[in-house]
């Protein structure tokens, strides 16, 4: 598929509903650094050596450190800013993942982007939830580094702000 234009602009719920199985993307490529990695240890308090001890890291089958699978996921949020945005909406919130896999691993110094699929649309209240699937890419890789199945949720303007 051709790079579209970036973001996405949906007006409304309506408008994401029509998307559903539409993809989104790809993005730009994001390069992750060992001090991205690093700050992401010290945040979460994640140390392991695979993902923070160049020394440890050499020896394993990647021959460097790798970045942590859920500083990868973190991500998903970035990547949604430059995919899409919807308004007509009071607001887009995170309302969950249902499925989340980490297929092959990023080494540090790689550069990841991110596409995604927009599912369909249910109605919980008064919110809306829809599927989005994202898959992240790494630069060069055959296989994806993450595939995760969230929800997102989209508040319609003027519904009740107690949940």
């Amino acid at each position: 598929m051709a790079e579209s234009a970036l973001p996405r602009v949906f007006s409304g719920v309506d408008a994401v509903t029509a998307a559903c199985g539409e993809e989104l993307g790809p993005t730009p490529w994001l390069l992750i650094s060992q001090d991205d990695v690093d700050t992401f240890a010290r945040v979460t308090q994640d140390w392991q050596p695979l993902h923070c001890d160049p020394a440890v890291a050499a020896l394993l089958p990647w021959g460097t450190t790798i970045v942590h699978g859920y500083l990868t996921m973190s991500l998903l949020s970035f990547f949604a800013g430059q995919l899409y945005r919807v308004e007509g909406v009071a607001h887009v919130l995170n309302y969950g993942i249902d499925k989340l896999r980490f297929p092959a691993p990023v080494p540090v110094g790689s550069r990841i982007r991110a596409r995604a699929v927009v599912g369909s649309l249910a109605m919980k209240g008064e919110l809306g939830v829809v599927g989005v699937t994202y898959s992240i890419e790494v630069e060069g890789a055959a296989k994806l580094c993450l595939v995760a199945e969230t929800l997102v949720g989209l508040v319609p303007v003027g519904a009740s702000e107690s949940r």
